[in-house]
């Protein structure tokens, strides 16, 4: 796992190869979801019928939200903690809000 250079550069995750797939799997449903939203509006489909998938789109979201979460949760927040340093941690505490709204 790389972090973020002096120079800017930016911060690398190594992810396993079935971590990667399972998370590339849900981002194409998610995907395909969007383009189906973009249809039914291009056909002029009913508001409610639009909007119940756009609900589904954001529970997909959220759910990739919370495995990517709890991957990170498991992997550089507790290697960080295990080494003395709370520095992802107290980035973790930074970012939940924005994650809750």
């Amino acid at each position: 796992m790389s972090e973020q250079c002096c120079c800017g550069a930016e911060r690398h995750k190594e992810r396993t190869e079935e971590e990667r797939k399972a998370l590339m799997r849900r981002l194409s449903i998610i995907e395909g979801q969007i383009r189906g939203i973009r249809g039914m509006l291009e056909k002029d489909i009913y508001c409610i019928d639009i909007l119940t998938q756009v609900s589904a789109a954001n529970c997909a979201l959220n759910s990739f939200s919370r495995e990517l979460l709890a991957s990170h949760m498991r992997s550089c927040v507790a290697e960080d903690i295990r080494s003395g340093n709370e520095e992802k941690l107290d980035e973790l505490l930074k970012t939940l809000p924005k994650l809750m709204k």
